[in-house]
């Protein structure tokens, strides 16, 4: 692994010998200037991670050299270093971008605390921009119907609105994420971050502390102290996908963090604030979960401030083709080969299709046509067997039993294979379907199977 490269900037050389020698010893690599002058010329030679920069300096003053340094290197962690009558100057220094800053005298474990701690973020920082930027390249809201109309209308009024509590309903795979995304670019929040998590997805026991973080040593494994989700959205967006799996221990502290932006870390004495936009998305009617008791109603009526519902792509007809020219081209750049193409008699079969996975099947029909059938024109019977009309089909079952009923038939048969495959035992059956023991008890729950 590449070691990060530290540039010590002071003019006591026995200091900066002796920070050199600590920080190469903890696997860092490091440059040092005793001068501001020569400390940005090392800069304009060859980039650093960070700079330990100090306040009083022959020449140019730290302050100066701070300046030149976030303009020339904006998002570079900058950690200045004061004497003890120069605290006041040291915190002015963070007001004008400095990440950090040092009281000398200070013990080594306090230095390499705050070097883990910047480090971190701007990683984490740069992980957000590489999936922003894989964002920005795929696929958003796409259609010209008049469903999607009149969402796109109602999305940029709440988008420029002030308010910070958003709720998303719709179908599975009817893209509530690329709304919530949509949601984000649009508002004035756009340059903050936009973080995402399912809540499904995750142990009952970790969301917590994925949600706002965790001190060193509040559970078993958290050897080092972590940055919650809570906080890297700070100025930004929040995304709780399947906000119905939040456990009930859970539920409060989240509503406490919705009534004031404040949270507390796992393991933490001292509270913190967060300016979040949440923007909540479920499949499922909170309604229903409240009078069942597996969701609170006082978050339930906090969540819903504004609430947008994700119409179905089978109301969404004359949005296939767009959506469809839209997945090929991006799937077969994916494949690097030539796209495929859809010949009439097979967008009809297509548009006579009731699309109970919504976009996201219709995008996974495209894949899978990509890899199989490369350049070629595809046939009606080069489609899936659901595509074709027939006893038993989706098309016909379409007419005789509805979409949730459909949905909740194929739930149970998936849960009842999985219990049987792990001798009934839930956890190995929660983690064989890829989510969590209580999202598993959850669903067992609703669907009457305990």
């Amino acid at each position: 692994m590449m070691r990060s490269q530290i540039l010590i900037v002071d003019d006591e050389k026995s200091f900066v010998r002796s920070m050199a020698f600590a920080l190469n010893e903890a696997g860092f690599h490091t440059r040092s200037a005793h001068t501001g002058e020569d400390a940005l010329t090392l800069l304009a030679d060859e980039p650093a991670d960070l700079v330990l920069l100090d306040l009083r300096l022959p020449g140019m003053h730290g302050m100066e050299v701070l300046a030149e340094v976030t303009r020339l290197y904006p998002g570079l962690p900058v950690i200045m270093i004061s004497a003890h009558g120069d605290t006041r100057a040291a915190v002015q220094a963070v007001k004008a971008g400095a990440t950090d800053y040092l009281t000398k005298p200070f013990a080594l474990d306090e230095l390499l605390h705050i070097i883990d701690t910047v480090t971190d973020r701007a990683r984490m920082q740069e992980e957000l921009d590489y999936h922003r930027q894989r964002s920005a390249n795929a696929s958003g809201l796409v259609g010209s119907s008049q469903a999607m109309q009149a969402l796109w209308q109602t999305l940029q009024r709440v988008a420029a609105s002030s308010t910070g509590r958003v709720l998303l309903l719709g179908e599975s795979g009817t893209g509530k994420a690329v709304v919530a995304r949509a949601i984000h670019e649009q508002s004035p929040r756009a340059d903050g971050a936009f973080v995402e998590i399912n809540c499904a997805a995750l142990p009952e026991q970790l969301i917590e502390a994925e949600l706002f973080g965790a001190e060193k040593g509040a559970y078993t494994g958290a050897h080092q102290k972590r940055s919650g989700l809570v906080s890297l959205a700070h100025g930004g967006t929040l995304f709780l996908d399947e906000i119905g799996e939040l456990p009930l221990s859970l539920q409060a502290k989240f509503l406490h963090f919705l009534e004031n932006g404040d949270y507390r870390p796992v393991g933490a004495t001292a509270s913190h604030t967060a300016d979040v936009r949440v923007v909540a998305a479920t499949n499922r009617s909170l309604e229903e979960e409240v009078r069942a008791g597996r969701f609170r109603e006082d978050l339930y009526f906090r969540l819903n401030v504004i609430e947008l519902t994700i119409p179905p792509l089978r109301e969404r007809g004359e949005d296939l083709q767009e959506l469809l020219d839209r997945f090929i081209e991006a799937q077969a750049r994916e494949e690097g080969c030539r796209p495929v193409t859809i010949p009439p008699e097979t967008l009809e079969r297509l548009q006579a299709y009731k699309w109970p996975g919504n976009v996201r099947e219709l995008r996974n029909l495209v894949e899978r046509l990509t890899i199989l059938h490369p350049g070629q024109r595809i046939r009606p019977d080069q489609l899936p067997h659901e595509f074709h009309p027939g006893p038993g089909s989706a098309s016909d079952q379409a007419t005789t039993t509805s979409l949730e009923q459909k949905l909740e038939q194929t739930e149970r048969q998936m849960i009842r294979q999985a219990l049987e495959q792990t001798g009934g035992h839930k956890s190995k059956a929660a983690e064989q379907l890829g989510m969590s023991r209580h999202a598993f008890k959850r669903r067992l729950q609703r669907l009457g199977l305990i």
